[in-house]
């Protein structure tokens, strides 16, 4: 595609941002600047680029004043140009300053922002040693925009690295953060608070005794609503009740796949012992497929107060995007073999970009 896909506005943005990456090349030799490469390769990825060699051959194509608008006005850079720099360059700054980016087109979508917490081992990406980086990033719901990632260090796990993710949030004031039942912990849900946000929680078998609490709650006496909706070229159909409903009613059918998902939500309880908690719900999720019935009970705890049923369920299910635009996306991306140690490039450095643009 040899279009760019950067407003002229937002690129000298993005300009002004990679600027602030600091240039590890010698002096001696330069020709072309380092935020004039790194704004020429965001837009060769986002035109569908999957290799250096690729990148290459869209510089090369563009014209002369895409180039100019991306801050390479002299001309065209190597394809080993491309690879020398960002062989180089700080994986952890430019994180960030992709963050920054993308954060300024999450607020311009409007609305609420909600936020999908979740890790996952980068695949096709091993180093020297045979081991894949381990990744935990924050996608905004609907939005496809990853504002924020850390490495999850070999010798720890998810837990802390996802209340190190959320420091780099100075204001999340409005916003809402998903997380999965591994992060159903006290301390993440006080980060979450301590940020301005509001978080919604899943418990699972993992915490049998809160499960077991959350299960013995009268959910027969509670009212609830539903809704209708078509999601991902699924036909889904969803009733709604205003009054007298046994719940919240969801069916979904994909391909001989047929999903009922139930959600009822009260009060929290005094005893709940999570920080801010205001409701708990009951999500049950019947899938039938084939014939054959499965059946997934679980339980939410939020610390928003104003939410009803239907926002939560569509919550929850907004969570899955994480699943399904980033997390597929990285395996998907192992086709950009060039970019592997081989090519004595580092991975991570690699993914920091080409994982926050594959949505």
């Amino acid at each position: 595609m040899l279009f760019s896909p950067i407003p002229a506005a937002r690129c000298h943005y993005l300009l002004d941002l990679l600027a602030q990456v600091p240039d590890p090349r010698k002096r001696r030799g330069r020709r072309h600047p380092l935020a004039g490469l790194l704004a020429v390769g965001i837009a060769a990825v986002i035109a569908g680029s999957r290799s250096f060699a690729a990148i290459g051959q869209w510089a090369a194509d563009a014209g002369p004043e895409a180039l100019a608008v991306l801050g390479a006005a002299r001309g065209p850079a190597e394809e080993s140009t491309f690879r020398r720099a960002f062989a180089l360059v700080s994986a952890d700054v430019l994180d960030r300053v992709l963050g920054a980016w993308l954060w300024t087109r999450a607020v311009q979508a409007g609305g609420r922002l909600v936020i999908a917490i979740d890790g996952k081992t980068v695949r096709g990406a091993k180093n020297k040693t045979g081991k894949a980086p381990h990744l935990v990033a924050a996608l905004a719901h609907g939005i496809g925009a990853v504002l924020g990632q850390v490495a999850v260090d070999e010798k720890s796990n998810e837990i802390p690295a996802v209340r190190e993710l959320l420091k780099a949030f100075t204001d999340l004031a409005g916003a809402v953060v998903t997380i999965d039942a591994m992060h159903t912990q006290h301390d993440t849900a006080q980060a979450i608070l301590s940020r301005g946000a509001c978080y919604v929680m899943t418990v699972k078998a993992n915490m049998p005794t809160l499960y077991r609490q959350l299960k013995k709650l009268p959910w027969t006496a509670v009212p609830a609503v539903s809704a209708v909706s078509t999601d991902h070229g699924r036909r889904a159909r969803r009733t709604i009740k205003a009054v007298l409903a046994p719940a919240w009613i969801g069916f979904a059918g994909d391909h001989g796949r047929r999903a009922r998902r139930t959600i009822k939500a009260v009060l929290a309880p005094a005893w709940i012992g999570f920080a801010g908690a205001a409701q708990v719900a009951q999500l049950r999720r019947t899938v039938t497929r084939n014939g054959k019935k499965a059946v997934e009970v679980v339980y939410l705890i939020t610390s928003d107060r104003d939410a009803d049923p239907a926002t939560l369920a569509a919550w929850v299910r907004g969570h899955r995007e994480i699943e399904n635009c980033l997390h597929r996306a990285s395996e998907t991306l192992r086709r950009f073999t060039t970019l592997r140690p081989r090519c004595g490039y580092g991975p991570r450095a690699c993914w920091a970009w080409r994982q926050r643009l594959s949505c």
